[in-house]
This record gives structure tokens, sequence and C-alpha cells, in this order.
């Protein structure tokens, strides 16, 4: 049969939207079963953060060889050893020395600072027994101090990078001997306060009670923030007729002051502060002396630092002398006290107020 002439019958294409709509659906479809699955991957982090960890992700841990892990008891013994940081001792410093008088923020900020000065000398008792600061341990009508001195310590002790040391004029002490005679003067062999050359009166270490008032000072001053505390006047009288002395012991001298010094150790043990002593060059270069009770040999094992006016020349021979005495594992250092800074000094030094 022949077909009638023309166009064939036509069969046109679909619409292109429901190919794309079918595309869509299937792209939807996957989504949405993504996110089914991978919601028992889902963890948390400590802050609350929500993150995907796949099991790849997860490193597996091998289990523990046969014995272990079962029991703490069945793991063996492991010693964790700590390195703790070697005590290097005192940082270099370059000190300078305030006057002796109540300091005030205006006395402090008017103070001309030496270049290179790291460090500074207050004077917060003398010989005479005045505390240039408010302790409450001094005996009455000891203290002098301005208005704001409080606030001028507070400020010095404060400042970063500065080393601050208290200056304390220990066992020449006019008032606090004068203030307690029996419990802490030391007395001639008559029963009475010894006056020495100089007519000054002197603490008896041998004496509680001096040990007492001596540490109980010493507290205080650490509680100020102070980083070293300086004893100077630290022994026996020397002038005078000292044939006269009560000594009150039948210990040598040189023990009364290690007594001291080892209590002075117990009541700042809590304190982050240097103990130093000021004492005679003679006693560095030429040995103990048994009239002021000063050893350097036993000062060494109680103190970080040990200071002694003496000119720049010498200072090298001295600080040999004074590592000599520490021994291989001692850490006190030797520190001149100067008129004026040279040059060519090298190392920790006090450059005297004028």
């Amino acid at each position: 049969m022949v077909g009638t002439k023309g166009y064939s019958s036509y069969r046109g294409r679909g619409p292109k939207w429901k190919i794309l709509l079918a595309i869509l659906l299937v792209l939807v479809i996957a989504v949405a079963s993504s996110v089914i699955y991978l919601q028992q991957f889902l963890v948390y982090g400590a802050d609350g953060s929500r993150q995907i960890r796949l099991p790849w992700q997860t490193e597996e841990k091998a289990p523990p060889p046969d014995g272990e892990g079962e029991a703490p008891e069945n793991q063996p013994d492991v010693d964790v050893v700590v390195q703790e940081p070697e005590d290097q001792g005192p940082k270099e410093t370059a000190a300078f020395s305030l006057p002796a008088q109540a300091l005030t923020q205006a006395l402090w900020q008017e103070t001309e600072k030496p270049a290179g000065a790291n460090a500074v000398a207050v004077r917060l008792k003398t010989s005479n027994g005045t505390v240039y600061f408010n302790a409450a341990n001094a005996v009455s009508g000891a203290v002098e101090t301005e208005m704001d001195t409080a606030a001028a310590l507070a400020a010095v002790t404060a400042q970063e990078g500065l080393h601050t040391i208290a200056s304390v004029a220990c066992l020449q002490d006019f008032k606090a001997a004068n203030a307690d005679v029996e419990g802490r003067g030391l007395k001639n062999t008559g029963g009475y306060i010894f006056y020495d050359g100089n007519n000054s009166l002197w603490l008896d270490p041998a004496k509680p009670g001096t040990r007492e008032y001596v540490c109980a000072l010493a507290k205080e001053i650490a509680e100020l923030g102070f980083d070293e505390l300086l004893l100077t006047d630290f022994s026996y009288p020397t002038v005078g007729k000292i044939n006269k002395i009560h000594y009150n012991t039948d210990v040598p001298l040189a023990n009364n002051l290690d007594l001291l010094l080892s209590d002075l150790n117990t009541a700042l043990e809590s304190y982050d502060i240097l103990l130093s002593v000021e004492v005679p060059e003679a006693v560095i270069a030429e040995g103990p002396d048994t009239v002021a009770g000063l050893d350097l040999n036993r000062l060494v094992s109680r103190v970080d630092r040990v200071y002694a006016v003496t000119t720049p020349e010498k200072a090298e021979t001295l600080s040999n002398l004074v590592a000599q005495a520490a021994g291989a594992e001692g850490k006190t250092e030797f520190v001149p006290e100067l008129t004026a800074d040279s040059p060519a000094l090298t190392g920790s030094r006090l450059i005297l107020a004028e």
C-alpha cells in the first residue's frame, strides 16, 4: 500500500525543564542521604562547635601487649625525673644609694639615676636606730617617715626592671638597745648598757630578744617588696673599751652572728628576697676578725652577697677571695661599694651616696 505523500508523522522532543527537574531531584535525594549518613560521624567540641570526623580520620589505637592495660598494678613503674632549673645566683646589678632619709615621691622623682644603673639601695634603718618606714615592730619613737613615704616605697619596689635593696643597720642601734637593755642591749661587765668609743649602743646577738627584733623588721621589709636585704653594722663593736663588754656567751662571737643569720634565713624563707651583709675589706683580704665576730668562711654559707667598701682596683681580688671561700658549689657573690663608678669595672657594684 502506498502511503500518502508529504510529511510522515513527527515526534517532537520533550520539554528541557523536565530533564532539569529530574537532575535536581536526584541531587536533592543524594544530599539528603549524605546528611543522614554523616550524622553518625558528627562530634561536638569542648566549645560547642560541631565537626565531621570520618572513620579514616580517627587513629585506631593498637591493643596493649599481653599483660598490660588490665590493671594498674600490672603496669611497670616509671620514674619521672623533673629537671629543676639551675640556680644561677643573684643577677648582676649596678646599684646606686639614696641618701639616708625618709623617701618621698618628690625625692625619688628628682633623684638623678646614673646611666646603666638597674638597682637602687634605700636606707631603711640607721645606726642610731631610726627607721624610715612604717614598721609595726619598731620600738617607740624609732619611726620617722613623711606622709607619702609608704607610697614612694611602693612605687620604687613596683618599678619594672629595678632591683631594690633595703639597707639596714643591724646591730648598732641606739634606740632599740636603750629601749630594752636586759632583753636586747649589749651590756658592760658592770651590768649597764655598753657605750663604744663613739658613744653608740649595740644590740647583743646572743640574746633571743635581739634576734626576734631583727627578724621581725626583716619580714616587714620583705613584705614591702624589696628584692634584697643588706645588713650593715653586722658585728660586735670594735672601738672603745671593748675589754669591758659582757658578751653573755662562752662560745666564739662568730657563733652568735651565725645564729642570727640562721634565724633570718628561716624568717625570710617564704619570701623572694636576697640576704646580704656588709663587712670590712680586711675580713675578706686578711682573714677573720675575732673581736668583731666576723669570719668570711662562715658568712658565705648564710648569705647571697658580701659587700665591702673598697676601690675598683681591689674589686677583682676580693671577688675571687669570696668565691674561694664559698667553694665550688657556693653562689655567694662579692659586691664592691665604691665612692664613684669605674668604666673598667665589670660585675655587680654599689655606688655610695655622697
